[in-house]
């Protein structure tokens, strides 16, 4: 029977008392509404670990000053039917008051990682990022957190995070899950217009391009990527803010690709920020982060 928590210190109780008794806790961090690719992580910690929470916060501190906060999509009703009817054990919904008290002022700094790639253009969001997964594991003493690719920076930081701060949790990602037509799932999906969602598909086009380069042989990451922008060029709502090459440990930017890289890129389709990946190198993704 799913037991919704929303207050901090109940939910560190009821914590404890299942690690007490030998319980093993797989965490899943959302921010809600839920689709697809936050399923397959919550059905991931239900046959690896004995109990799974789901946490639902929008985390303010994420947020840039012009960014979508206040309409960042939210449906509390439809998340909690879909994490009962998956067998989710508890979703703990803190409230903001809590997580950031009156005369709240530490954050974990990521350091120059969370200015690569989405930190370039959203200063301090990793920042945000790591400092309320911190306060998560804090407060709900997972096992094994679960991750999404889509999200590839976000994940590449918590692993590093977790390990230089020694922290007993290990971290797993998982693979992106995707519409029929490429599209990766997105809370941000939602505020496609039908023709965005037309042309949002380019993204997936481009990765593809970038696979089928690196499997005739092609390493010289500037070269990938010039090909991939010629994808876009073809599409008058797309505008690209970045295409990287980069190294799956630190994201530094590489010039040539030697074992296994992360292509990474973010493009607006109209107002609509999105953002993929792809891990070239590996022939089959499920096992990219292995």
């Amino acid at each position: 029977m799913l037991k919704i928590i929303d207050d901090v210190e109940k939910m560190k109780v009821y914590a404890r008392v299942m690690r007490k008794n030998g319980k093993m806790i797989g965490l899943v961090p959302t921010m809600g509404c839920l689709h697809e690719g936050h399923l397959s992580l919550m059905n991931a910690a239900r046959k690896q670990t004995d109990i799974v929470v789901t946490s639902i916060f929008v985390n303010p501190i994420q947020f840039g000053q012009n960014e979508d906060f206040k309409k960042y999509p939210r449906d509390i009703k439809s998340d909690e039917l879909i994490v009962k009817n998956l067998g989710v054990d508890v979703l703990f919904c803190p409230h903001q008051k809590d997580m950031y008290p009156k005369g709240y002022s530490t954050h974990v700094d990521v350091g120059k990682m969370g200015n690569l790639l989405c930190g370039r253009s959203r200063p301090g969001h990793f920042k945000g990022v790591a400092t309320v997964v911190t306060k998560l594991f804090e407060i709900v003493k997972p096992d094994i957190a679960y991750f999404g690719q889509k999200d590839v920076q976000q994940a590449v930081i918590i692993r590093k995070m977790t390990n230089d701060l020694d922290m007993d949790v290990v971290i797993k990602v998982l693979p992106i899950i995707r519409e029929k037509d490429g599209l990766a799932m997105s809370s941000r999906n939602t505020y496609l217009k039908k023709e965005e969602r037309g042309q949002a598909v380019c993204l997936f086009t481009a990765i593809n391009r970038a696979r089928e380069l690196f499997a005739d042989g092609l390493r010289d990451t500037h070269k990938i990527i010039e090909e991939m922008k010629k994808v876009f060029e073809q599409k008058d709502l797309a505008k690209v803010e970045y295409i990287n090459i980069v190294d799956m440990d630190t994201l530094k930017d590489l010039k040539t690709i030697k074992d296994k890289a992360v292509c990474a890129l973010a493009v607006r389709i109209g107002k609509t920020r999105l953002i993929d990946n792809t891990i070239l190198g590996v022939e089959d993704e499920q096992n990219a982060f292995q």
